[in-house]
């Protein structure tokens, strides 16, 4: 099995749910890893934050992200008193939860030189700071064929 590295950075995003799939397969190509030359892999990616996600999403309908950055907003307040940890604003303590549940991390199937997602998949940026500035994240491609 053969393996590539590489890290790439997503431009900075404004607090909410971005959809990236597009973003981070340029980014990887320009990186020069070579997932259009993989028959049957793996993209293993590491959001270098902790106090934003990367998960996968709806990506047909913005409503979908919308939503989630509404809901979650309710369920983890900015500026919530019972938190202590406030030194960075108080938008930092509920970005570091938000992390948290959302995760930092995917494995992606990669078949025939794409990702092999569901119809309606995307890989989403959860941007939880109100200024989070660009994200950085270590992409390692494992290649089986």
């Amino acid at each position: 099995m053969a393996m590539h590295r590489t890290r790439i950075t997503l431009a900075p995003k404004p607090r909410g749910v971005h959809m990236v799939t597009r973003e981070l397969l340029e980014a990887l190509r320009d990186a020069g890893l070579p997932l259009d030359t993989v028959r049957i892999g793996s993209l293993h990616l590491l959001l270098r934050h902790t106090s934003a996600a990367l998960f996968l999403t709806e990506n047909a309908s913005p409503d979908v992200r919308g939503d989630l950055d509404t809901w979650l907003r309710h369920v983890v307040p900015d500026g919530w008193p019972s938190f202590a940890h406030q030194f960075e604003g108080p938008d930092d303590m509920p970005a570091h939860v938000a992390s948290l549940l959302f995760g930092v991390d995917l494995t992606l199937p990669v078949t025939d030189g794409r990702l092999d997602l569901g119809t309606w998949q995307g890989v989403a940026l959860g941007e939880f700071r109100d200024a989070g500035g660009a994200r950085s994240i270590t992409a390692t491609l494992h290649v089986n064929d």
